[in-house]
């Protein structure tokens, strides 16, 4: 029979250094550096990659979604693998030394993997959103003599952001969990530490009860800062929270 030992999240690890609560909140903070950066990146990328994804054929859409289709088609892992293992040995021979004895590339390999992987969704989102727009307000734009980027930046980009903000809400939580993928390439995110905290201390449950709710409690407060911004975007009359 199992027994349950709360009390070990608040006991001193073997190194003496802190108690394995405290290398939960270690943990969680990699979480959220690695997911942040990578979703900061992943936004910016998805814009443009959104946006070439609404051109009339040509060679920047056919780009736009072949790098939309191969990034969605390999699974996470695989990818987070081929940027640590991989990508280092396709640098040139000193580039590639100084990229493998750098101790802090796993992060920055995990961070550049999420981003792009999330990037493939996000410009799905930005496309859907955009094209959901009635033309009619693309063709008013120009008929004030707005340029095409400028009905880009001033009229289609800021509508379809507010039409796509649950989507982009579920695409940040969705990063934030996928950052617990990281631990295959060594980064030390909560997942890696509620796996060292499981191993020191053969308390599995307690473990992975605290990373849930951990995980949980980060992703409420996700969920209440995206529903911050949605309501400061929403344009009074229009919401389809006002209109129901």
């Amino acid at each position: 029979m199992y027994t349950w030992n709360w009390p070990i999240l608040w006991a001193t690890t073997s190194d003496g250094v802190s108690t394995y609560l405290g290398t939960l909140f270690h943990g969680l903070r990699w979480t959220l550096t690695v997911g942040l950066s990578a979703w900061v990146v992943a936004l910016l990328i998805g814009i443009a990659v959104g946006i070439a994804r609404t051109f009339k054929p040509g060679i920047w859409a056919r780009l736009a979604g072949g790098y939309v289709e191969l990034l969605r088609s390999i699974p996470l892992i695989v990818q987070m693998f081929i940027w640590f293992y991989v990508v280092p040995d396709l640098l040139p021979s000193g580039w590639s030394d100084t990229v493998k004895a750098w101790n802090q590339y796993n992060v920055l390999a995990a961070i550049i993997c999420l981003a792009f992987f999330t990037s493939a969704r996000v410009a799905e989102q930005i496309r859907a959103g955009i094209q959901a727009i009635p033309t009619g307000q693309s063709y008013a734009a120009r008929a004030l003599g707005m340029e095409t980027a400028e009905v880009y930046r001033f009229v289609l980009v800021p509508v379809a952001f507010r039409k796509i903000m649950p989507a982009l809400t579920n695409e940040f939580l969705n990063i934030i969990k996928n950052t617990s993928v990281a631990f295959t390439i060594a980064v030390v995110e909560l997942m890696a530490a509620t796996r060292s905290m499981q191993e020191m201390t053969f308390q599995i449950f307690e473990a992975f009860t605290a990373a849930t709710l951990i995980y949980l409690g980060v992703n409420l407060l996700v969920v209440r800062l995206m529903g911050f911004i949605e309501g400061r975007l929403e344009v009074p009359g229009l919401s389809i929270r006002q209109t129901r």
